[in-house]
C-alpha cells in the first residue's frame, strides 16, 4: 500500500468529533487554568513522596518530548536508546549529543569547561562545544527548555535537572497527575483533613480586622459577616485590593486552551502525552510551551485531545501572542462545514474549541511592594510561567518556616494502617513489642481505615 492510500485509510478510520459532541460531554473535561508537568526529581514529587500525600494521587508518564524544527514537528530523543534509534540525527550527531549529555549531567565537576562562558549565553556555550544547529536547537528548547538569552550556568542547571529526572519513572523526565493538576491541592487537603484541618467553602473574605496597638491581623470577616480568629494569615496575591498592590508592577502570562480531534504528531498509539516547545519567532517573543493530553489522563473525552499553550506575554492579549502558533499547528473548525472530512487538512488536528486568556505573574514580587499589610499577613504568588513547580514548593516552605521556625515542613505522615487510635483496638493476646503492621495483620485480614478502627473501639466501649 502506498503512502497516499495509507493516509486515506487512516482518515477514513478516524472518528470525526464535532463541537456538538464535546458540548454534550462537557463534564468529561477537566481543564486546568495552569499548565505544568511534574519533574520526576523535582521538589513537588519529592514532597509528595516524603509527606505520603502521593497515596491520594495517580500519575501518568509523559510519553513524548517534541519540538518544532525546520517547519515541522519532530520527536526529541532523550534516552540513550532513543538517541541511537533516531532517524533525525546522523551517526556523528548522535555521538556528539551523547558525549555532551553524559559529560554535563555532572557539570559542576567540570567548572573549567564553562568558566570562560559564565557571562555568555547558553547558546554561545553550545556553539563552542561544536554542537550542530539541530543539536543546539534540541538541547536549548527541548532539554534545557530555556530561552536563547539564558546564561550558561542557568542552561547547564536546567539540562542537569532534565537528565537526572530521566529514567526514574519512564523514558521522559515528566509525570502528569490523573484528572489534571487540580488534583494536587486536593491531595494535600485530604491529608490535612485527616489531622483536623478545616475548610470553609464558598466563604470569600471581605476584610481583615487589625489590632490598633499591635498592628497585627487578629480576625478575618467573610461575606456573611462571620468573624474567624487567626494568629497568621496566608493569602494569594490576587485576593489583595488595588490599593495594597498600587506599587506592584506585574508581568503577564498568555494562555490558550484547545480541544482538538487528534494529536499534533500522529503515532501508532492514540494515547500519547506530549510536550512541545515552539521557538520564538524573534527576539521580542518568547518560546511557547505546548502540552497535549490524551483521554487516558481523564482530562478529556475519548477521541479528543486537550492542548495547553503558555508563554510570557509580549503583545496586548493572549490571542495576539498565541493565535499565530495555533494557525501553524492546527486547523480551525467550523460547524457550518457540510463535510468536515473534505475540508480538513489531514496533516493538522482540528480545533473544536478554543479559549485565550491572560494571567498575571506575581512570582518575583517582593513582599515590601505591598502597601499597608500587617506583619503577620503573608503573601504567596500565583502561578509563574515556568514549566515545573519548584518555585511554588520553595515558596510554601519558606513561608512555613517563617511561621513555625522549629517545625519540620510536611513531615512524613504515618500510613492509616500504622496508626492505633485507642488501646482497646489492640487485641490482648498481642504483645506490646509487636509493630503496628504486625498488630494490624493479627487483628484483621482486611485493610481497615483509621476511622473504621476508631468506630470499632467506640462500639466496644459502649457494650
Amino acid at each position: 500500500m502506498n503512502s497516499s492510500s495509507a493516509q486515506a485509510t487512516d482518515l477514513d478510520s478516524h472518528i470525526i468529533t464535532t463541537y456538538s459532541d464535546i458540548a454534550k460531554e462537557g463534564r468529561r473535561f477537566n481543564i486546568d487554568l495552569v499548565s505544568k508537568f511534574l519533574y520526576s526529581r523535582g521538589l513537588l514529587i519529592e514532597l509528595l513522596i516524603k509527606s505520603n500525600v502521593s497515596r491520594y494521587a495517580e500519575f501518568k508518564n509523559v510519553t513524548r518530548i517534541l519540538t518544532f524544527h525546520n517547519g515541522k514537528i519532530e520527536q526529541v530523543p532523550c534516552s540513550r536508546a532513543d538517541v541511537f534509534a533516531s532517524k533525525q540525527l546522523s551517526m556523528v550527531e548522535k555521538r556528539i549529543l551523547m558525549k555532551f549529555l553524559m559529560h554535563y549531567i555532572d557539570f559542576d565537576l567540570y567548572t573549567e569547561d564553562y568558566k570562560d562562558y559564565e557571562n555568555s549565553t547558553f547558546l554561545e556555550f553550545l556553539k563552542s562545544k561544536q554542537l550542530t544547529p539541530s543539536l543546539q536547537h534540541f538541547v536549548l528548547y527541548s532539554i534545557a527548555m530555556v530561552p536563547e538569552t539564558a546564561k550558561t550556568i542557568d542552561g547547564l542547571k536546567a539540562t542537569q535537572h532534565f537528565l537526572k529526572s530521566l529514567g526514574r519513572y519512564g523514558n521522559t523526565p515528566f509525570l502528569f497527575p490523573m484528572y489534571g493538576l487540580g488534583e494536587i491541592p486536593q491531595c494535600f487537603c485530604r491529608m490535612c483533613a485527616v489531622f483536623g484541618g478545616l475548610y470553609c467553602l464558598h466563604h470569600p473574605l471581605e476584610c481583615l480586622l487589625v489590632d490598633g496597638e499591635s498592628k497585627l491581623c487578629k480576625e478575618v470577616i467573610d461575606h456573611r459577616g462571620k468573624r474567624i480568629k487567626c494568629s497568621y494569615m496566608v493569602v494569594e496575591d490576587s485576593y489583595l485590593t488595588e490599593q495594597i498592590c498600587a506599587n506592584v508592577s506585574y508581568k503577564q502570562i498568555s494562555r490558550a486552551v484547545l480541544i482538538t480531534d487528534r494529536s499534533v504528531l500522529s503515532s501508532e498509539s492514540n494515547q500519547e502525552i506530549s510536550v512541545l516547545t515552539f521557538p520564538p519567532a524573534d527576539e521580542e517573543h518568547s518560546a511557547v510551551h505546548l502540552t497535549e493530553l490524551c483521554s487516558s489522563t481523564m482530562t478529556c473525552m475519548k477521541n479528543t485531545y486537550l492542548v495547553h499553550l503558555t508563554c510570557t506575554s509580549s503583545k496586548t492579549t493572549a490571542k495576539e501572542d498565541l493565535e499565530p502558533i495555533v494557525q501553524q499547528l492546527f486547523t480551525l473548525n467550523s460547524e457550518s462545514q457540510k463535510d468536515p472530512k473534505e475540508q480538513m487538512d489531514p496533516t493538522k488536528p482540528i480545533v473544536l474549541w478554543a479559549l485565550y486568556f491572560n494571567m498575571r505573574d506575581s512570582s518575583c514580587i517582593p513582599r515590601q511592594s505591598y502597601v499597608g499589610l500587617p506583619s503577620n499577613v503573608y503573601v504567596c504568588s500565583g502561578p509563574d510561567h515556568s514549566f515545573g513547580n519548584d518555585h511554588a514548593v520553595q515558596q510554601a516552605e519558606n513561608i512555613f518556616h517563617e511561621l513555625y521556625p522549629t517545625e519540620e515542613f510536611c513531615p512524613p505522615a504515618p500510613n492509616p494502617e500504622d496508626i492505633i487510635c485507642d488501646g482497646d483496638c489492640v487485641p490482648q493476646e498481642v504483645s506490646e513489642s509487636s509493630t503496628a503492621v504486625d498488630l494490624k495483620a493479627e487483628a484483621s485480614t482486611e485493610c481497615r481505615t483509621v476511622l473504621e478502627s476508631c468506630e470499632d473501639a467506640k462500639e466496644q466501649e459502649a457494650e
